[in-house]
């Protein structure tokens, strides 16, 4: 079997899985947050934190607990690892430096992961599981949060009030994904990934170096890094580890848990606004890019450029063998396109143009399928921007689900889309321009100029994976990525919970013949366009001086 065919299959497998899941688990979370009832162990949280979940809350309200609870995270793990030389279960390793600190404590809080540190020549099994792990799911679950609360936005008319910040935040981290990374955890392990608690290991010389291992609980934060669209690795090699990532199989099932809340997510809007269809035409704008950018990325490594690519069969550079370039390349695709971040192959490695697509996925705003709930928040942003620009060419108020997109909803939605480029572009621009950050790069001419773009890339847009030929670990790469993280994650939310806020307060808006029909095709294509040329239209200078001039070179 070629390797090419061998993708093809691949990529039909893990469609297949994704859409025997979408039905069930996007029914399964509508219930969820829809549901009026708590179990036992939630009311327990409750009385633990002092909160009522009953209790409704308008968009500022629901603001203050997203901001207040990843405020006391932050501060949590920072404390942590700063603690963590005295702490019992740290492997005899040092407490972190303050700015290494800073930069990890903001980047899991923000569902970014982003590392510049190796984890198992840093963290013991208590930051590893008791800070990192703990905050893999918490985040995800904000995000989750946010997401619902704009749909309730759309679903609900002439009130403020979006449901309850800590009751959604306890049911999405209970009944969603703590059941399915029990199961996940069990599925790694059965193909091998490693679980245990066990201490640093001496397995032999090299070159007259000792070599050593340790072991930890790998697999259940595994599932919940891709589950949760988080992306820290264990160990410094992400899911290009054994441990982490041990075959073609496992492979493929961390790519399904990348993409399975974020695709599902599209089923639960539909079902809270009350049109099916409606979810379908955002998951069919999601899949469409997801699609586009896969066969793209495909074509582009396995293309032959010379000699090598002809002995190798592809750019096999920085790729594991057990994965294969169809194997690196999906994979690479998904976590690009989502706030993921985990990665299992080398990104620098990648041809000039596959670096560009790994960019252009998250500069697009991480929303094809994007992660758990900031994907589909993003792309129902997106989506009201499409509407907007409609009604511009037709010469009539725009309308997105019985909602009048006014001057107030495109202001907020057009904040929304600013904000992550300036941080990118702006960071990028005073690291370029200050002497000190030249160094860290390994590479010079348009690749050096991409690593640190993609650098700030992927903190602002909340990814976490990395060029990695950029040295990170330095108190300005800590500090302004960390500050590009938090940023890049909490003041879209401002912008997304105040348009909840003010679709919720609007009376429904009677649909007529000159409404447009946005669960059909022709709007689809509309979103693609819009996404496309409005990300096209930011970034492609940028884009233009470093992987496109690459690829254009080689």
């Amino acid at each position: 079997m070629s390797p090419v065919l061998a993708g093809v299959l691949q990529l039909l497998a893990l469609v297949a899985a994704l859409a025997l899941a979408y039905r069930p688990l996007g029914d399964y979370m509508a219930r969820v947050y829809s549901s009026k009832k708590h179990l036992r162990a939630e009311k327990w949280i409750y009385k633990a934190i002092g909160a009522d979940p009953d209790t409704e809350m308008r968009w500022p309200a629901y603001l203050r607990g997203v901001l207040a609870f990843s405020t006391a995270g932050v501060l949590f793990l920072y404390l942590l690892q700063r603690l963590q030389g005295s702490l019992p279960g740290s492997l005899g390793f040092k407490s972190i430096d303050p700015d290494q600190a800073f930069n990890t404590a903001a980047s899991f809080v923000a569902n970014t992961n982003w590392q510049s540190y190796s984890g198992e020549q840093a963290m013991g099994h208590v930051v590893q599981t008791g800070g990192l792990a703990v905050q893999n799911f918490v985040s995800a679950a904000v995000g989750i949060a946010v997401a619902v609360a704009l749909v309730r936005g759309f679903a609900r008319s002439r009130t403020g009030e979006l449901g309850n910040f800590w009751a959604d935040l306890v049911r999405g981290t209970v009944r969603i994904l703590l059941p399915v990374s029990v199961i996940g955890a069990l599925v790694l392990v059965a193909c091998g990934a490693l679980q245990n608690f066990s201490g640093i290991h001496e397995v032999g010389q090299f070159l007259g170096t000792k070599q050593e291992w340790n072991g930890g609980a790998v697999a259940s934060q595994e599932v919940i890094k891709e589950l949760g669209t988080n992306g820290g690795g264990y160990f410094n090699a992400n899911s290009a580890h054994p441990f982490e990532n041990p075959g073609p199989v496992s492979n493929l099932f961390e790519i399904f848990l990348i993409l399975l809340i974020p695709f599902a997510l599209t089923r639960t809007f539909g079902r809270m606004v009350g049109s099916l269809r409606q979810g379908y035409a955002i998951l069919a704008t999601m899949a469409t890019i997801w699609l586009g950018f896969t066969a793209l990325m495909m074509w582009t490594e396995f293309h032959h450029g010379g000699p090598a690519f002809d002995l190798a069969g592809g750019a096999m550079e920085g790729k594991e063998n057990r994965f294969g370039i169809a194997g690196s390349a999906i994979f690479s695709v998904a976590t690009t396109l989502t706030s993921t971040g985990a990665v299992n192959s080398f990104h620098s490695s990648y041809t000039g143009f596959g670096g560009g697509i790994q960019m252009l996925g998250m500069q697009l705003g991480e929303i094809a399928p994007g992660g758990t709930g900031s994907g589909l928040y993003g792309m129902l942003v997106m989506a009201l921007i499409a509407v907007f620009i409609a009604g511009l060419m037709v010469g009539r108020t725009p309308e997105y689900l019985g909602k009048k997109i006014g001057t107030r909803e495109i202001k907020l939605a057009a904040c929304y889309i600013l904000v992550t480029p300036a941080l990118v572009l702006g960071f990028t621009a005073v690291a370029m321009a200050l002497p000190t950050p030249g160094d860290s790069m390994t590479n010079t001419g348009a690749h050096g100029f991409s690593e640190i773009l993609y650098a700030y890339t992927s903190g602002a847009n909340n990814n976490g994976s990395a060029f990695a030929g950029l040295n990170a670990d330095t108190q300005w790469f800590n500090s302004t990525i960390g500050l590009a993280m938090l940023l890049g994650r909490f003041l879209p939310m401002v912008f997304v919970l105040a348009l909840a806020g003010s679709l919720a307060a609007q009376q429904p808006v009677p649909e007529t013949a000159g409404t447009l029909r946005t669960e059909k095709p022709l709007f689809t294509g509309l979103l693609v366009g819009t996404i496309m040329i409005i990300t096209g239209l930011t970034y492609f200078p940028a884009l233009a001086l470093g992987p496109l001039a690459e690829g254009l070179a080689s």
